[in-house]
């Protein structure tokens, strides 16, 4: 079975990518007892993914390694936070967001519109592919839903619901993240440069 390395130790985002591609045999760098950090400082969310990628690739001994950068576009904030979405704020998940929501106090719903974009990266180190997808939304006026991650719980959908308040596989069908992912897995068998 063919082995992919996920460069991220989120268990949200690990099981995400084991529920869509099921055929392969997905290991985290926790799996493997180590832990790479590579430098997200490139200028779009696919060029992140790409360095990432490649560069634990290579660590890796080209073993195939799977990375995605993701964020959000905030179109009242001109594009803010855009690719500094991890960087812009050192504190938690949940004060991020409240910042955000600080940002965009009084401002009406129809102006209050989000675009979350994701990148995946696939590489063996030396042949690399990078799929990008996004879904639309608006910033919530306050958080909301316990089951998710990052931005879910104040991202809301046209329904009015926020990703924090779908279930796991109500979201994966949806999550700009499947999206990328299902676009790379048409690819995947490309790759067959396996130790």
């Amino acid at each position: 079975m063919l082995e992919i390395v996920v460069a991220s130790n989120n268990s949200g985002k690990i099981r995400e990518v084991k529920e869509i591609l099921k055929e392969y045999k997905i290991i985290s760098l926790s799996d493997l007892g180590i832990n790479i950090e590579v430098e997200e400082n490139e200028e779009t969310f696919e060029e992140n993914a790409v360095k990432k990628a490649e560069e634990i690739s290579k660590k890796l001994g080209g073993k195939l390694c799977l990375a995605d950068d993701s964020g959000i576009e905030i179109e009242y904030l001109q594009g803010f936070p855009g690719v500094q979405t991890k960087r812009w704020y050192k504190g938690t998940e949940k004060e991020r967001n409240a910042e955000i929501l600080k940002k965009l106090e009084n401002v009406p719903k129809e102006q209050r519109k989000v675009k979350f974009v994701a990148a995946v990266s696939l590489s063996d180190g030396e042949k690399t592919i990078c799929k990008k997808a996004s879904i639309d939304g608006y910033i919530a006026k306050s958080p909301r839903g316990e089951n998710g991650f990052g931005f879910d719980e104040i991202f809301e959908l046209a329904n009015g619901r926020t990703l924090a308040e779908l279930s796991f596989e109500e979201k994966n069908q949806i999550s700009s993240r499947k999206k990328a992912i299902e676009k790379i897995s048409n690819d995947v068998k490309n790759f067959t440069k396996q130790e």
